[in-house]
């Protein structure tokens, strides 16, 4: 009897130390996850550089908000008329063409694209505008088939006149780097207006071009 109390008494307590084990190991490898979990996220926070705050206004900076709002009304397909004057009381160049505007990356900005003629020649033309969200400025861009340079203008809108107005530099070929001031005016739900300003021949600024734009019929509010 006492021989088998003995054995039962040995096997209960190889038992307990096994399950003793198990449960240090556990704990260890528990321990061990969750400071490997805590190294990878301040890894990955150091390789970001970003803390809370900084990261609250990076998506501040990246999140659209009322201002780009403001352009919704652009957004569609147009037709429009455009009058180009070389210098102050000079004969209009006229044209026509088309247009279409749509949203891009996600309501951050939008994209322009134009095309018909110039000057009896066919035109093509791309425009990106968006509200900067760090400098609280519209800013846009401009290309097109007319030349290899960038027209680049920065701006504000005004509510009460729906006027988005802009000044910025472009390229002019043996004249380097001008200035110009654009003024987009929302003048209805299915039209708006584009006037260019820029230095004459006497350095005075003068209006040299007005597109008027008019919504396609197909899809005017």
């Amino acid at each position: 009897m006492n021989k088998l109390i003995n054995k039962l008494v040995l096997v209960a307590i190889l038992i307990t130390l096994y399950l003793i084990g198990i449960s240090t190991t556990y704990a260890h490898e528990d321990a061990k996850d969750h400071k490997d979990s805590a190294n990878k996220e301040s890894t990955t926070k150091d390789m970001m550089g970003m803390d809370e705050e900084t990261m609250k206004k990076w998506m501040e900076y990246a999140t659209p908000n009322e201002n780009h709002k403001v352009l919704d009304g652009l957004v569609g397909k147009w037709d429009y008329k455009l009058k180009w004057w070389q210098a102050p009381g000079a004969k209009p160049e006229k044209s026509t063409g088309r247009s279409k505007i749509k949203w891009t990356m996600d309501g951050r900005f939008l994209r322009h694209k134009a095309k018909g003629t110039s000057m009896g020649q066919p035109f093509r033309g791309m425009g990106i505008v968006g509200f900067n969200n760090e400098t609280k400025k519209y800013e846009s861009v401009w290309i097109d088939n007319m030349g290899t340079g960038m027209a680049r203008g920065t701006g504000t809108y005004d509510a009460k006149t729906k006027k988005l107005t802009e000044e910025g530099t472009f390229s002019c070929p043996g004249e380097g780097n001008k200035k110009f001031r654009s003024v987009m005016t929302i003048t209805g739900p299915d039209t708006f207006t584009y006037e260019w300003y820029m230095p004459g021949p006497d350095k005075k600024e003068y209006r040299a071009m007005v597109i008027d734009y008019t919504r396609k019929k197909e899809e005017k509010k």
